[in-house]
C-alpha cells in the first residue's frame, strides 16, 4: 500500500489551498488601506503596537474574539465528548461577555490599560502584583493554550484527510506506532505558519484574517451540522444513550447540573473578562462604545451558533461509529463532506488553528513586554524586536509540550481542569481590586499563591484515585479512593471564595488594613 499522504484527493487539496491563500490575500489587502502608519515613537510604543493603534472596528472585534476562541480545541474536543451536555461551556460564555461588554471594559478603558494586569497594578498601586498575575497568564498560554491548540488542529487534519506519515497503511490512531509523529509533523507546519503570521502581522491582521476566517467557518460547521443529521435521517434519539442526549448533568458527568450555579459562572467570568487573549481585542477598539457592539455581537454568535456546531456532530458520530473520543468530528467530517467542501472546511479549520495560536503569541508577547521586560528589566526597548523574540521561543516551547496532550483521554475535560489552577487565584486578585479599597498588594499576592497551591493539592491528589498495585497478577497494596470526591467546577468555587477571604483576612492581621467595599459614592463597607 502506498503512503496515505501521496492519496490526498487533488480536489481538497487545491481547494484547501486557494482558499487559505484568499484570506491571507484579503488580510494583507485590508491592512495595507485600513490603517495609516504612526510616526516611529508610536509605531514603538507598546500600547500602540499591541492594540492595533485603538483602530478596530466593532465587527473587527466580534470576528477576532469569536475565533480566537473557537478553533479545534473547541470543535474537535466539545465533539469528542459527544453529548450534547458540553454546549453548556458555550451557552454559559454569553454571561461572560456581557460581564466584559458592561463591568470590566469600562474600567479598562478608564484605566487606559494595554494588558489586563495593568489595571491591577493601577489598583494596587504596585507593579509586584501585576507581574505576578501576568506571569501565571503566560504560564498559562504556553503549559494549557498553546500545545492543546496545536495538538487539537493536527489531530482533526490527520482524521479528516487520512494522514500519514510515519510509513505505509491508514493512519495511526492514538497509542499506535507513528501517532506522535504524524501529530508532531502537523504541529510543527501549524507553529512556525502562525508564529509567522503573528510577527509580521501584528494584531491588526490577526483581527481581520479571524474575521473572514470566522464567517467561513461558522458557515460551514452549520453546513457541517446539517449533513451530520441528514446522513441519520435527522433522528439522534434512537441508538444514543439518553446521558448523551440529556442537559440536564448527573453527578458523574463533565458538567454536573448545580455546577451552572457554581464554578461556571466564575470560569466564564475569568476567561471573557480577564484573560488577554480576549480582552486585547476589545480594548484595541476605536471607543468603548465600538468594542462593546463588537462583545455583544459576539455574545450573539455564541448563543445562537456555536452550541449547535460544538455538540450535535459528535452525538451523530457516537451513532453511526461508537464512542471515538477526540477523533469523531475529523471523522464525520471527512465522511459527509464532498471533495470541495471538505477542503474548504480544513482551510478554514486550519485558518482557526492559526489565529488562534497567533491571538495568544500576540497576548504573550504583549504580557512580558508590558508587565515584566519594561518593569523589570528596561523601559525603553524595541518593542516590535522584543516581541518578536518571545514569539518565536514560545512557538518552540509549545511545540515541546504537544505529546503531554497527544496521550489526554479528552482534550476539553483536561483544559478547563488545568485551568481551575490559575484561573481562580487570578480572579480572585482581580475581584479584590474592582470591589475593595485599602487592600495590601502583598495580601492580594499571597492570596494568589495560597489559591494556587489549595487547587494543585486538590487536583494532584485530594482529587485523585490510587489503583491498587499489581505484580504478577498479585494484588500486594491496597488502592486509595479520592480522599475529595467534589467535581472540580465546584471546587474552582470554593477556591475562589477561599482565596478572597484569606487575602482579606491576611491584609488585616498581618498587613493591618481594613478593607472597604466598593458600594458606590460615598458607600464604604468595611471588612476584614
Amino acid at each position: 500500500m502506498e503512503n496515505q499522504i501521496f492519496d490526498l484527493n487533488p480536489t481538497q487539496v487545491g481547494v484547501f489551498v486557494a482558499l487559505t491563500a484568499l484570506i491571507g490575500v484579503l488580510t494583507w489587502w485590508q491592512c495595507r488601506g485600513g490603517q495609516a502608519r504612526g510616526t516611529a515613537a508610536e509605531e514603538n510604543s507598546a500600547h500602540d503596537y499591541f492594540l492595533a493603534g485603538s483602530g478596530l472596528p466593532w465587527f473587527f472585534v466580534a470576528g477576532s474574539i469569536t475565533l480566537t476562541n473557537l478553533s479545534t480545541d473547541q470543535l474537535v474536543g466539545m465533539n469528542g465528548n459527544q453529548m450534547l451536555l458540553l454546549a453548556w461551556w458555550e451557552l454559559a460564555a454569553v454571561v461572560g461577555l456581557f460581564l466584559l461588554a458592561f463591568v470590566f471594559l469600562p474600567v479598562y478603558y478608564r484605566y487606559n490599560c494595554t494588558t489586563t494586569t495593568e489595571l491591577l497594578e493601577k489598583r494596587y498601586k504596585n507593579k509586584h502584583v501585576r507581574a505576578l498575575i501576568g506571569v501565571l497568564f503566560l504560564l498559562g498560554n504556553l503549559l494549557i493554550y498553546l500545545p492543546a491548540i496545536l495538538y487539537s488542529g493536527s489531530l482533526f487534519m490527520m482524521t479528516m484527510f487520512g494522514l500519514n506519515f510515519a510509513g505505509d497503511g491508514p493512519t495511526p490512531v492514538a497509542g499506535e506506532e507513528g501517532y506522535l509523529f504524524n501529530v508532531l509533523a502537523i504541529s510543527v507546519f501549524f507553529a512556525v505558519l502562525g508564529g509567522a503570521y503573528a510577527i509580521l502581522g501584528g494584531l491588526r491582521a490577526v483581527a481581520v484574517s479571524d474575521t473572514f476566517s470566522g464567517v467561513g467557518l461558522l458557515s460551514l460547521a452549520l453546513v457541517v451540522v446539517y449533513l451530520a443529521l441528514q446522513k441519520v435521517g435527522f433522528d439522534i434519539t434512537t441508538e444514543v444513550p439518553r446521558e448523551r442526549l440529556t442537559m440536564l448533568g448527573a453527578a458523574d458527568s463533565p458538567i454536573p447540573w448545580p455546577t451552572l450555579f457554581t464554578g461556571m459562572i466564575l470560569i466564564q467570568m475569568f476567561y471573557w473578562s480577564t484573560n488577554q487573549t480576549i480582552t486585547q481585542r476589545a480594548m484595541a477598539a476605536k471607543t468603548i462604545k465600538e468594542a462593546q457592539k463588537g462583545v455583544i455581537a459576539a455574545a450573539g454568535i455564541r448563543l445562537l451558533i456555536v452550541p449547535v456546531i460544538v455538540v450535535v456532530p459528535g452525538v451523530v458520530a457516537f451513532k453511526l461509529y461508537g464512542d471515538i473520543d477526540d477523533q469523531a468530528y475529523g471523522r464525520l467530517v471527512g465522511d459527509i463532506l464532498p471533495p470541495y467542501l471538505s477542503g474548504a472546511f480544513a482551510a478554514m479549520m486550519a485558518a482557526g488553528v492559526l489565529t488562534t495560536f497567533n491571538s495568544i503569541l500576540n497576548s504573550s508577547a504583549a504580557l512580558y513586554v508590558c508587565d515584566i521586560h519594561q518593569k523589570y528589566i528596561k523601559s525603553e526597548v524595541n518593542v516590535p524586536r522584543l516581541s518578536t523574540m518571545v514569539s518565536i521561543l514560545m512557538v518552540f516551547l509549545s511545540l515541546l509540550l504537544v505529546p503531554i496532550y497527544a496521550n489526554a483521554e479528552s482534550i476539553i475535560n483536561l483544559l478547563q481542569k488545568l485551568n481551575g489552577l490559575l484561573s481562580m487565584p487570578i480572579l480572585s486578585a482581580f475581584a479584590l481590586a474592582l470591589l475593595f479599597n485599602n487592600v495590601d498588594y502583598r495580601a492580594a499576592i499571597m492570596g494568589v499563591i495560597f489559591g494556587v497551591s489549595m487547587y494543585a493539592l486538590y487536583t494532584f491528589y485530594l482529587n485523585v484515585e490510587v489503583p491498587p498495585e499489581v505484580l504478577d497478577n498479585v494484588v500486594v497494596t491496597e488502592g486509595r479512593e479520592a480522599i475529595i470526591k467534589l467535581h472540580y467546577i465546584h471546587f474552582m468555587a470554593i477556591t475562589f471564595f477561599t482565596t478572597l477571604g484569606f487575602a482579606l483576612f491576611v491584609n488585616w492581621a498581618i498587613f493591618r488594613k481594613k478593607a472597604t467595599l466598593r458600594l458606590g459614592k460615598g458607600e464604604r463597607i468595611t471588612a476584614v
